[in-house]
């Protein structure tokens, strides 16, 4: 995840520490030191109540045959607080069709794990949200792609749109930390601006952005995903209502997540806004941040088990947590794509290897470029760098 609002407007979040070893500047800070270990998206079920076409586990109606259960959740999240794992991540499919949902996320919780939540938010009851508040979740992440129409239209289900504005509203009465995840397509671009508008007026004020990923069903999407162009205006978009909000002292929390295109984009925004020395701090926060972080700062363990790369990456299994605990999986030193991935600015090709920005973006998504037919090393097919941006110099050094 890369903060907009704490990289052009020093905003005070959460994940500071973690993301840029930086003062949090809040209360409740995801941790009090630079991140060492991964943080974990675990995939529950493969079980959803919903349809949504570019769902990136081809979530279906019914769970998977030998989905982890109860007690083998709560050994992995044993496993994963003995690791130092910061913060683990409830996903699915829809992880709260799991009636122990709010045991897990107290276990988690009590083993000293940050729990958060991604849910398409239309089971958020009232009293859902109250227990998830009260096994001590720290926040719920609730996907909406599109107004009602386009929202539904995704998701394959009337009334989606409605029932997760609901959901978000109940959390905020109830006192959960809530916040938007919208993956931005060419088809959903133009709705961004009036979903961001409601969801502010009924007092949301985290939002994330993600790039598409060629995952599951949203392989499929590749052909109606934004061009290098569209890509381009609306992260400038999003950047500039970011600094409109704040300079009004509407102190929003923004995110882009999946392109880190969109760091070395970030410092060449803050250099046309505030100069030289504004863009070489933006730029330290982001090496600090190291790139894409699949395979080193973010891991994932799907339903049955299997751990990979990030979310996204399913098609390869690094290894299973009932054969081997998470930690072995995650050393093992052996398996090539770690290697691989964990070495990557020396091995990129293409474009990616003589940038400027390859440090802040590591290449940017390797299951992209596989996906485009540019192997493991090739350019990510949705950067959007000019040539100029690629090649110029960097910001100068600080002067302390």
């Amino acid at each position: 995840m890369i903060s907009v609002s704490t990289l052009l407007c020093d905003h005070g979040a959460d994940g500071n520490r973690l993301r840029y070893d930086i003062d949090t500047g809040t209360e409740t800070p995801v941790t009090d030191r630079a991140q060492r270990r991964p943080v974990v998206v675990w995939n529950t079920t493969n079980r959803c109540n919903l349809k949504c076409v570019h769902c990136y586990a081809g979530a279906e109606s019914e769970p998977k045959d030998g989905e982890l259960t109860t007690a083998e959740g709560k050994r992995l999240l044993d496993d994963l607080a003995d690791y130092g794992v910061p913060v683990v991540l409830f996903s699915g499919g829809e992880p709260m069709v799991r009636e122990d949902l709010e045991e897990l996320v107290a276990y988690a919780a009590d083993a000293g794990i940050r729990p958060v939540l991604s849910t398409n938010g239309t089971l958020l009851t009232a009293d859902r949200a109250r227990g998830l508040k009260r096994a001590g979740l720290a926040y719920a992440g609730v996907s909406v792609d599109g107004l009602a129409e386009l929202n539904d239209e995704f998701r394959g289900v009337d009334g989606a749109f409605q029932a997760a504005v609901e959901g978000i509203e109940t959390c905020l009465d109830v006192g959960l930390k809530t916040g938007l995840r919208y993956t931005v397509t060419g088809q959903n671009v133009d709705d961004l601006d009036g979903v961001v508008d409601l969801l502010t007026d009924v007092g949301l004020d985290r939002f994330c952005f993600y790039h598409l990923s060629y995952s599951g069903r949203g392989e499929d999407l590749s052909s109606v995903d934004l061009d290098a162009a569209e890509r381009r205006d609306v992260v400038k978009r999003i950047c500039d209502r970011t600094l409109r909000s704040h300079r009004r002292g509407d102190e929003i929390e923004t995110l882009l997540v999946g392109n880190y295109a969109d760091a070395a984009y970030i410092v060449e925004y803050a250099r046309r806004e505030f100069g030289e020395d504004t863009a070489r701090r933006i730029y330290e926060r982001l090496e600090q941040n190291g790139g894409d972080p699949a395979g080193e700062r973010v891991a994932a363990v799907d339903c049955l088990g299997n751990v990979h790369p990030t979310q996204f990456w399913r098609t390869y299994s690094l290894g299973n947590v009932r054969d081997r605990s998470f930690a072995d999986v995650w050393e093992d030193d052996s398996n090539p794509l770690l290697q691989a991935v964990r070495n990557r600015p020396e091995n990129l090709t293409g474009r990616c290897a003589d940038c400027r920005y390859k440090e802040i973006c590591r290449g940017g998504s390797r299951l992209r470029a596989l996906a485009d037919g540019n192997g493991l090393f090739g350019p990510d097919p949705q950067c959007y760098l000019e040539e100029d941006e690629r090649r110029g110099a960097l910001p100068p050094a600080s002067a302390d």
